[in-house]
């Protein structure tokens, strides 16, 4: 365990320790434990000085990985070929993408409690201070042709959809193509990535969920433009718990992605869609579109009714529009 790591497991209470006690367990001087309090504003968080001690402005709930292990059903277990949590890296699925594709059969899970580097859809940087939210990809060789990967992401929104609704978490919404909504905020968002061969594919499949998001990141996204963000908050289970029933989630679901295609997930998926009937606007690599939103075919690509005729909208960005 890393000294950051000793520090934060030490502040994750979110109550005040003395400046004596943390240098003793550290084993460093007194000056620079304050160094190392301050520079914890580098990952999100907000170290606040009380007389002769730190403490965080909210207290921690930093995944367990070995008992995340342990929540795991035994099905996944006997698929995860591996499974790590990682306290800062730069991207889970730039990590998992550089790392190759696992065995045949056999998926991949990588944690982080904080990316100093993570990604959304067209590279949009993706904000979660240290342990706020969930940062998680996952990983697998499918066998069938790359062409049939278009709707990965829809139902991977489906997994997230069967977590939360395995934690009591009710009102979640999926917006095409890539969005996971709470009420009218944004909960999060799912970023696929691919690297092909000539018999295979290897899939990356990116989610980042925000479980309790302090005010000063909620304000930083948004003021960057698009959705205002939604947090679980005090209806969010412990972390590491929600971990397990999301990676149980995402290997019941690849396994039925692969073996019975989107279809068998589609309807789960129409029933939590956010647009359904509601006028949108679709900006396209090419164009800018209105209309309304009438689901998704079998493909995954958003159906869009415009002056009474459906066209399909295979990648784009959606917002809402006041009806004309």
């Amino acid at each position: 365990m890393s000294d950051r790591q000793r520090l934060l497991a030490a502040l994750a209470d979110g109550a005040v320790h003395s400046r004596p006690e943390l240098a003793a367990l550290l084993a460093v001087p007194a000056a620079r434990l304050d160094a190392d309090c301050a520079a914890l504003a580098a990952v999100g968080l907000e170290p606040e000085r009380h007389g002769d001690g730190w403490r965080l402005a909210a207290a921690l709930d930093l995944i367990d990985a070995a008992r995340l292990e342990t929540l795991l059903a035994a099905a996944t277990r006997s698929r995860l070929g591996s499974f790590a949590c990682v306290p800062v890296t730069g991207s889970t699925n730039a990590d998992l993408l550089a790392a190759g594709p696992p065995p045949p059969g056999s998926w991949r899970a990588l944690i982080a409690e904080y990316q100093s580097a993570g990604r959304g859809r067209r590279g949009r940087h993706w904000v979660a201070p240290y342990a706020s939210g969930l940062m998680l990809s996952f990983g697998w060789r499918f066998a069938g042709p790359a062409t049939t990967l278009a709707p990965l992401g829809l139902a991977a929104g489906v997994a997230v959809l069967r977590a939360l609704a395995a934690s009591g978490v009710t009102g979640v919404a999926l917006k095409w193509p890539n969005d996971i909504l709470l009420g009218a905020g944004k909960l999060g968002g799912i970023l696929c990535e691919l690297r092909t061969d000539e018999s295979a594919a290897y899939v990356v499949v990116g989610i980042g969920l925000n479980v309790r998001l302090p005010a000063a990141a909620a304000g930083a996204i948004a003021a960057s433009g698009g959705l205002a963000p939604a947090a679980l908050g005090s209806a969010a289970p412990d972390r590491t718990r929600l971990a397990a029933r999301l990676i149980d989630a995402l290997v019941t679901v690849a396994v039925e992605f692969e073996t019975q295609g989107f279809a068998a997930l589609r309807e789960e998926w129409l029933a939590a869609d956010a647009l359904a009937g509601q006028c949108v606007r679709v900006l396209t690599a090419n164009a800018t579109q209105d209309g309304i939103a009438r689901g998704i075919d079998a493909r995954g690509a958003l159906r869009l009714e415009v002056d009474g005729r459906i066209d399909t909208v295979v990648a784009g960005d959606v917002t809402l529009r006041l009806a004309a």
